[in-house]
């Protein structure tokens, strides 16, 4: 098994704390938003069209991501309401971010009144940069040990050593005991699912899939729902072996999104797309 040594947090003071989740995160924004620009460049938009469009993104990601995550966890929010802001401390979940982002976005073109043809190129361009930003953000939640996964004997199985790290607790803080996710008398030596890797793997996949499609279907906007449904079924398979709270027949909050995604993007793809 694999040994993950690293404390979660680059600096932390009383006021300002930086974590390698959030500063990963901050590249894979700043590298999704460089990526759509070179392409956006090629296409004759301009670069304030495209800022703009990134910011609101960016904005509806964040509320997004949040949501999402309050929503996973409403019994705790509930009882402590002036959590809901606490970002920094952490709690957010990527599908609210993609949600919220293409919300924030398309409705930044909608009121300054954007042609369909620009938002579609929009979109083409931004479905191969948001999974090359995810998976840069990925890294950052392998080294902080985010998200609790289950037991395995795989040899790539991991653990994480810092007890800083929330993988640290995963195990101990498990109620999943009973179900077999984890054998009587475990300890956070455990190896785990390396689910977050799982997903980086996909992104990449992903990203390739997306590039070797670029000028190959249409109408403009088509590649966003392949991004859409690729990421959905990766997810769906992925987030089974995650220690996420479950709902109906051992579903999380994750896979229902996926579902509902994937048939959005499938609908789509099956009505409107083609080669060209």
């Amino acid at each position: 098994m694999i040994k993950i040594p690293f404390h979660p947090m680059i600096f932390e003071f009383e006021y300002l704390a930086l974590s390698w989740h959030g500063f990963f995160s901050l590249v894979g924004v700043v590298a999704a938003i460089y990526i759509v620009i070179k392409q956006s460049r090629k296409a004759g938009i301009q670069d304030d069209l495209v800022f703009n469009v990134a910011s609101w993104g960016v904005i509806g990601g964040i509320i997004g991501a949040r949501l999402v995550h309050i929503i996973d966890n409403l019994d705790y929010y509930i009882d402590n309401p002036l959590y809901f802001i606490y970002i920094w401390k952490g709690g957010i979940g990527l599908w609210g971010g993609i949600i919220g982002g293409i919300t924030g976005g398309l409705l930044y073109l909608k009121l300054t009144k954007a042609s369909s043809e620009t938002m579609g190129q929009l979109m083409d361009f931004a479905a191969p940069a948001m999974l090359a930003g995810q998976a840069i953000g990925r890294i950052g939640d392998i080294v902080n040990g985010e998200h609790c996964s289950k037991a395995t004997d795989f040899f790539f199985g991991w653990y994480f050593s810092n007890p800083n790290s929330p993988g640290y607790s995963c195990v101990v803080r498990s109620e999943n005991y009973s179900n077999g996710h984890f054998p009587p008398g475990t300890d956070p030596s455990t190896a785990v699912h390396p689910a977050v890797a799982y997903e980086f793997i996909w992104d990449i996949l992903g990203m390739v899939l997306l590039v070797s499609l670029r000028n190959k279907i249409k109408p403009l906007g088509s590649l966003w729902f392949v991004y859409l449904a690729w990421y959905s079924l990766g997810r769906f398979a992925i987030q089974w072996v995650r220690l996420d709270k479950a709902y109906i027949l051992g579903l999380q909050e994750a896979h229902f999104i996926a579902i509902i995604c994937f048939i959005v993007s499938i609908t789509f793809l099956g009505i409107k797309t083609r080669r060209i």
